[in-house]
């Protein structure tokens, strides 16, 4: 394969495609939940995953199965646990069972807050599809994204 097979090129382009829906969706987002919430997507994101955490096996995240739910490293996401930790929407604790592990759970206002956030969350994702779904280049990705089934845990 070289620089200029057509094949490589058409991946190219695929990448460059579904790079720009990913931008759209996620500037989209970020403008409603800034504005309504004074939440940032991966705010949102951080709190939603740690919402779904449970008390039965498994049910607690790491930090690095927190990070990799929300595509951040985990100095970032440390970072960014820190930054609501302060704003009082997370709480740190350790694992009662193994006292180096610590857990982080969302908080009574953290709940709150994702709760009034996630309409608003959901309200712009689809504008965003709806308005990418009008380019003819990013329609097939619009498609797929919305017949993809969230993946089963393995």
């Amino acid at each position: 394969m070289t620089a200029t097979d057509p094949a490589l090129t058409a991946l190219a382009q695929g990448w460059c495609a579904l790079s720009l829906l990913h931008g759209r969706i996620e500037t989209h987002i970020e403008r409603a939940l800034q504005a309504r919430h004074e939440l940032s997507v991966r705010e949102y994101s951080l709190l939603d995953v740690l919402s779904r955490q449970h008390d039965g096996d498994g049910g607690h995240l790491q930090m690095k199965q927190v990070a990799d739910a929300v595509v951040l490293s985990q100095s970032a996401t440390t970072r960014l646990v820190t930054r609501l930790e302060d704003r009082g929407l997370l709480e740190r604790y350790l694992c009662p069972t193994d006292r180096r592990g610590i857990y982080t759970n969302v908080t009574d206002a953290g709940l709150k807050l994702l709760e009034e956030a996630r309409p608003t969350n959901d309200a712009a994702l689809r504008e965003a599809l709806d308005e990418a779904a009008k380019n003819p280049d990013l329609a097939p990705l619009v498609h797929v994204v919305e017949t993809l089934k969230a993946p089963v845990p393995a």
